[in-house]
């Protein structure tokens, strides 16, 4: 549930936002053609992109490159609601700002991040607290000032400890990344999301994603990663020392008892009897 909502405008497209949000709440997100410079102020969750994950704590900041995420605001026990801070940046506002000089700061490479955590330093620290500023006295906030915060935000991308990878994901907004199909299903095989949100990362309906995915894999998503979990599964019961619940929880399955079923439905006997049969065969 959105609490709160306020946002500053720069020539007619939201740049600034902060949102106040009670959770649980599925937070997902769509940016084919603009990065963003998200801060949590409240709040702890898993971010998903098309290829990684990244988990996201109070008072740490992260860069978005162009794509389809999702986050689900989960409760946490330092408080009641989450708080984020966003900073979005499209590439018209950037050009009209830099001209030809922003492409020029920048060299292309290859495998571009999705996503890029930035280090908690004094300087984010202070730009976060007048950026709050601004918020809590809108009345100072006007066009000067917006563009003079783009250019504060870009300055401090740039001159971080992640500047060679912040560089290579901003370039994104002039070069946006094609999503494989295949590399994200990999990425999140073993993850707790389901069908309908490997398709909303693949920026494809459902139908379409189930299309294409049994062209690529000759099998239903269902199917296919219901058995590579399973499989997966099989082998950490063979090879670890791993609790059944834990392993349960690490090949994608959130709920015990379905995973013990599903196993047993599989290979023919329980995880646990499964453990015990390859004890005595060793």
């Amino acid at each position: 549930m959105i609490l709160h909502h306020k946002k500053f405008e720069l020539w007619g497209r939201t740049l600034i936002e902060v949102i106040r949000i009670r959770p649980p709440y599925r937070l997902a997100v769509n940016f084919p053609e603009q990065a963003c410079f998200i801060h949590y102020k409240k709040g702890k969750t898993l971010i998903n992109s098309p290829t990684e994950e990244m988990l996201i704590q109070s008072d740490e900041s992260v860069l978005l490159n162009c794509g389809n995420y999702f986050a689900d605001l989960l409760a946490f026990p330092d408080g009641d609601h989450y708080e984020i801070l966003v900073f979005h940046l499209h590439p018209d506002t950037l050009k009209q700002l830099y001209r030809q000089e922003f492409p020029a700061l920048l060299k292309r490479d290859d495998g571009r991040p999705y996503l890029q955590k930035l280090a908690s330093t004094a300087v984010v620290t202070k730009f976060i607290e007048n950026l709050y500023f601004y918020f809590e006295n809108p009345g100072l906030v006007n066009e000067d000032v917006l563009e003079l915060k783009v250019k504060e935000l870009i300055l401090m991308l740039l001159q971080s400890k992640n500047a060679r990878s912040i560089q290579d994901l901003l370039l994104g907004l002039f070069t946006p990344q094609e999503v494989n199909l295949k590399e994200v299903v990999q990425r999140h095989l073993y993850s707790p999301i389901t069908v309908g949100d490997l398709a909303g990362l693949c920026n494809l309906s459902l139908a379409t994603f189930n299309r294409r995915f049994f062209a690529q894999f000759q099998d239903t998503p269902a199917s296919y990663i219901k058995t590579k979990r399973l499989e997966r599964a099989r082998e950490l019961l063979r090879l670890s020392k791993l609790g059944i619940g834990e392993i349960a929880f690490q090949t994608g399955f959130t709920d015990i008892p379905h995973f013990s079923r599903s196993f047993k439905q599989e290979f023919g006997t329980s995880p646990a009897l499964f453990r015990e049969s390859e004890k005595k065969q060793r």
